[in-house]
């Protein structure tokens, strides 16, 4: 759909949300196409498309306020809708926080062009020869007896956002991903791992093969674990599970959940959490980012922050309803679907990269727990227990000396963020990443 219709269905919408009461309105609309083709074993499983457009509006009477979403764009359906949501706003209980964000705040035109996609869709045997290349990497791997199925898939969005205080603003993005999950068996039995990757454009994507080989290796690697005993140990999250980390700093920093007095970080705005040498950075004009745009969920400019800043944590996750609950300034971190009113959460958001490698990490340690993979967290979010099943590798010496499954490994996040040293192995994998992460101590349940 052109930039132009968009606005004139928006712009009508929004004029008749006003005609049938409303003091404020604001409305998105959605256009999505998504494709994906998944081989397993060297046969052909599913072949998948879909394309779909969603409008959502929401209006606001007074401090009351009431969505709806429909995927009907005809302007009799849109007219009736907004009547509806008119309606129901009129009987919605009273939200004192609730409106659009302050006009001062709005991002203006041009938006900076951030490259968010090569809009190139692949065909269907592109997509099917990309999922067999990375499966038979994997299957070469010696150690490798079967497969779990490898997949490929492409998907582009375009969304554009209009307020009744006369914003109006256009995003859009694409994504190429390719993944396979493989088993290798030995004596004492079989062992599974994966491996992947996701970009805004192909040319960026690392190699069928690549991910192929590297699930295989992982998966081999993996055969005959031991058990350890119970102990108190370092652990060394491997920077595809870090991000897990930042990623519960995120949901407890963010306003929603500290205005509802839900976070384990509610009274520590300005504290230190970290580490000196650790920061956390969130950064929405990343090119070719994964989490990147130009304008928040409600139209508000937003800009990079540094959610925690030599150690401190400055700053929460906020849209404007919650800087109001808050008695702050939103920081332009609203994010909106079809579906409800705003929330809040990160774009790109990352921990900096620190100067040791893994290596030099365990080195340092002396001996602890590699992690490489987990499943079923545990997350008080009032206290911040953590506590999750995992394997991974022992290592002793500072070097890997044996695989290692069926532990549990435990502690509280706060005692985690405490001592953690970042490696220097940052690699970005989608809108939340970390670098491998060194915990200087957790409880690891085994027999």
């Amino acid at each position: 759909m052109q930039n132009n219709k968009a606005e004139d269905i928006l712009s009508a919408l929004l004029s008749d949300a006003k005609a049938f009461g409303a003091d404020a309105a604001d409305a998105i609309m959605i256009e999505a196409v998504s494709a994906s083709v998944s081989c397993r074993m060297g046969k052909l499983e599913d072949v998948e498309r879909a394309e779909g457009a969603d409008l959502g509006l929401r209006v606001m009477v007074g401090r009351r306020q009431a969505t709806v979403s429909t995927t009907d764009l005809s302007r009799p359906g849109l007219k009736d809708l907004a009547e509806r949501c008119a309606a129901m706003a009129k009987a919605a209980p009273e939200d004192p926080y609730c409106g659009l964000a302050p006009a001062e705040r709005l991002a203006q035109p041009p938006f900076g062009d951030l490259d968010l996609g090569d809009f190139a869709e692949p065909s269907t045997d592109a997509l099917e020869a990309r999922a067999r290349a990375c499966e038979a990497a994997a299957l070469a791997v010696k150690g490798v007896t079967n497969s779990s199925g490898a997949g490929a898939s492409y998907s582009e969005g375009r969304k554009w956002f209009a307020t009744s205080h006369g914003f109006f603003g256009e995003g859009a993005g694409a994504k190429h991903a390719i993944s396979v999950s493989v088993l290798a068996q030995d004596e004492n039995g079989m062992e599974r791992d994966y491996d992947y990757d996701a970009k805004t454009h192909f040319d960026d994507l690392t190699p069928a093969e690549d991910i192929g080989r590297s699930a295989g290796e992982r998966a081999v690697a993996r055969l005959s674990p031991r058990r350890l005993k119970s102990r108190t140990a370092p652990v060394l999250f491997d920077n595809r599970l870090s991000s897990s980390l930042i990623g519960h700093l995120a949901g407890a920093a963010n306003g929603g959940a500290v205005a509802r007095g839900v976070s384990f970080v509610k009274d520590r705005l300005g504290e230190a959490l970290f580490p000196a040498s650790v920061s956390i950075v969130d950064d929405p004009h990343i090119r070719r980012g994964a989490g990147s745009c130009a304008f928040d969920g409600e139209g508000v400019a937003n800009s990079r922050i540094d959610l925690v800043k030599d150690g401190v944590l400055t700053s929460w996750l906020m849209n404007s309803a919650h800087a109001r609950q808050l008695g702050l300034e939103t920081n332009a971190r609203a994010s909106r679907g079809v579906g409800g009113a705003p929330g809040a959460g990160s774009t790109n958001l990352y921990m900096q990269a620190g100067e040791q490698s893994p290596q030099e990490l365990m080195a340092a340690a002396g001996e602890g727990l590699l992690l490489t993979d987990m499943f079923g967290p545990q997350i008080n979010p009032n206290t911040g227990d953590y506590s999750v099943g995992c394997s991974g590798f022992w290592f002793e010496n500072g070097a890997v000396a044996y695989p290692v499954s069926e532990i549990t490994i435990a502690g509280a996040l706060l005692e985690m963020y405490a001592g953690i040293v970042p490696a220097n192995d940052l690699v970005f994998r989608g809108a939340t990443n970390a670098p491998s992460i060194m915990v200087a101590a957790m409880t690891i349940a085994g027999d």
